[in-house]
């Protein structure tokens, strides 16, 4: 079964839960965010409205950075649609971070934590899945796929219930009836994570 990902716009609060729940379930080292909240404005005073937009990696269709990965190391798995980072093929040349438009791809660039070299307890077994000079992204919290376990940890954790993690085909059924669209359409990369709007008045 492919995933696909919905988040609405207009349940959307911009809190960061997603981003800080994220941060403690994957253990991501410092500068390394598989989810972010992008926040900006539209158009111009009086008329000026703040715009709240959460990012992660869009699981593209026809993604930019696995055509880019001189090593193999960015894949697309066959039976999901995931895209995934074999850290042994990754060599940190960040070709995959400069291709991808969307910003989801950080570099892993030394080996320290939080707290400098000395990692603690939870670092040095969450830092084990990401070496030092390899590339990270989200991975729909792979390990729950076609598992039967939890939606991916930022779906669990949203407070307004504005992600909706599930099968590829329901996702783009919802975004059909609702008008929805995906980050950055003209890039043609066909993401799998797509956008409901806001509702105007």
């Amino acid at each position: 079964m492919a995933y696909g990902f919905v988040i609405d716009l207009e349940k959307c609060v911009g809190c960061h839960g997603c981003s800080v729940a994220c941060k403690g379930a994957n253990g991501t080292p410092p500068g390394v965010m598989r989810s972010r909240v992008l926040r900006g404005t539209e158009g111009t005073y009086p008329n000026a409205v703040r715009t709240i937009r959460p990012v992660l990696c869009m699981m593209c269709e026809k993604p930019a950075c696995v055509a880019a990965c001189a090593t193999g190391a960015s894949t697309i798995r066959e039976e999901d649609g995931i895209v995934i980072i074999d850290k042994k093929k990754c060599i940190g040349c960040k070709s995959c971070i400069e291709a991808c438009p969307y910003g989801a791809r950080f570099l892993v660039e030394n080996a320290e934590g939080y707290f400098g070299t000395e990692l603690n307890e939870y670092e040095s077994v969450a830092y084990e899945g990401m070496p030092k000079m390899t590339v990270d992204k989200c991975d729909f919290c792979i390990e729950h796929a076609g598992t039967g376990k939890p939606d991916p940890v930022c779906v669990q954790a949203c407070m307004a219930e504005a992600r909706i993690f599930g099968d590829l085909d329901e996702m783009k059924k919802l975004v059909t009836e609702r008008k929805g669209d995906v980050y950055l359409a003209k890039e043609d990369t066909g993401p799998r994570v797509f956008y409901l709007p806001t509702v105007t008045a």
